[in-house]
């Protein structure tokens, strides 16, 4: 396949990047790319960033089918651009894809064009400490039609979005809210997909977190609602009695990328660290007994997200005295410091752009 570029004739003013936000600001250009069952995977394409029109039967507007990804290029002290570990992100989209029946995509191929885009739009890359350009590959179901079945044609786009930190607090403790009123996802459903369904499903119980001061809701599993399972954008990790412990995958969890990444580390630190199944009952016993030490979230967009404080039915748990905890510390110091280019590779997970 030919990848074809038409650049913009109108360059958007670039925002500034000690106040950006989270995914309010977007490039100049964008990637797309189609499906057709007779020529599969056709006509990739880099131009001006615009509008994508729609017909109204549009098969994802009714039935959901889309899927998306989320990962990040870094500007380095030396004013190199970097990736980190993005063939992860696109092995994991073809997975969700194959949750979806969305046909798959070559690997390779995406990630060339991924990198060509970025390079395209590399002074959108903040310097600002911290900052990054945030990358929204998604494909969704093109059909008009509204029946239900899966969509015969698809569309790829990738934008681009320079970002600050994802939570206003920063790198700084945050407060989740345990619901048993709502779930989000069941083994043997779409749980593990990064797809448009699970994030709509977690919006309700999200608003009512944050009406009551907490950032994020921590889900419980579906069928007895007892088992910890992860947070709204983030996998979750429990610091208990020296052991570094996060849900096993089971089918309803997110495999996310950070929690990969801050297994593969805790393991090569020779830390004891582990992934099993967890009750909440078991969570707030450890808080009671002492021995829980310290509670931290994982993805791509905050890293690592110390919490503070859980919130269950009448009971508060205070972690760490709402301090940031050392191992949160020295996982997001590691993996930001390989992310930024302040520290050497060990795992060979940095890919270069330019």
């Amino acid at each position: 396949m030919n990848l074809t570029i038409t650049k913009s004739k109108k360059l958007k003013s670039k925002p500034d990047p000690s106040n950006l936000g989270f995914g309010s600001f977007f490039t100049d250009h964008m990637f797309n790319m189609d499906y057709n069952p007779d020529n599969g995977w056709q006509n990739p394409r880099i131009e001006p960033y615009s509008p994508i029109p729609m017909d109204p039967a549009t098969m994802v507007l009714h039935y959901g089918q889309g899927v998306f990804e989320g990962l990040k290029a870094y500007r380095t002290s030396t004013g190199n651009i970097q990736l980190f570990r993005p063939m992860e992100n696109i092995k994991r989209l073809n997975r969700s894809s194959r949750a979806l029946c969305i046909p798959e995509m070559d690997e390779d191929f995406l990630l060339s064009a991924l990198k060509q885009l970025v390079e395209i739009e590399k002074d959108w890359v903040p310097d600002a400490p911290e900052t990054s350009l945030y990358i929204r590959p998604t494909i969704y179901a093109s059909d008009p039609f509204l029946g239900v079945r899966a969509s015969n044609t698809y569309r790829l786009f990738i934008i681009l979005s320079p970002v600050g930190a994802y939570y206003p607090e920063g790198f700084n403790p945050i407060k989740i809210w345990v619901t048993k009123d709502y779930v989000r996802a069941v083994r043997g459903g779409v749980g593990e997909a990064k797809t448009l369904g699970n994030y709509a499903a977690s919006l309700r119980a999200s608003e009512e977190a944050h009406k009551n001061g907490y950032s994020q809701v921590l889900w419980l599993d579906g069928v007895e609602q007892r088992y910890l399972e992860e947070v709204g954008s983030m996998n979750i990790f429990f610091v208990i009695d020296g052991e570094i412990v996060t849900p096993s995958l089971n089918g309803s969890i997110l495999p996310g990328i950070t929690r990969k990444s801050v297994l593969a580390l805790g393991k090569s630190w020779n830390m004891k660290i582990s992934e099993k199944r967890m009750t909440i009952d078991e969570l707030t016993l450890a808080h009671e007994s002492g021995k829980l030490e310290e509670i931290f979230g994982t993805g791509t967009a905050a890293v690592i997200s110390p919490v503070g404080e859980i919130k269950y039915g009448e009971k508060t748990l205070t972690i760490g005295n709402g301090r940031v905890g050392p191992l949160s510390r020295q996982f997001y110091n590691a993996l930001t410091d390989i992310q930024y280019g302040r520290s050497e590779d060990p795992l060979g997970w940095i890919e270069s752009v330019v």
